[in-house]
């Protein structure tokens, strides 16, 4: 289960950042180039992502 939060994570992490770019406009080419709500809801899905990440790394005791 370790592994898995930590590769979901980082997908989330790599998916929020692919969302922020869109809706900023520095990738081109889909629905969501230039929308405001992907650039407030990518930082927000990255943000879930490396807390996720956190604490599926954390060492249980």
């Amino acid at each position: 289960m370790r592994a898995l939060g930590i590769a979901l994570g980082a997908l989330m992490v790599v998916m929020g950042a692919i969302w922020t770019f869109q809706g900023l406009g520095y990738i081109e080419g889909s629905a969501m180039t230039d929308q405001t709500i992907w650039a407030t809801l990518g930082p927000v899905l990255a943000g879930f992502g490396v807390a996720l990440v956190i604490v599926a790394a954390r060492k249980r005791e």
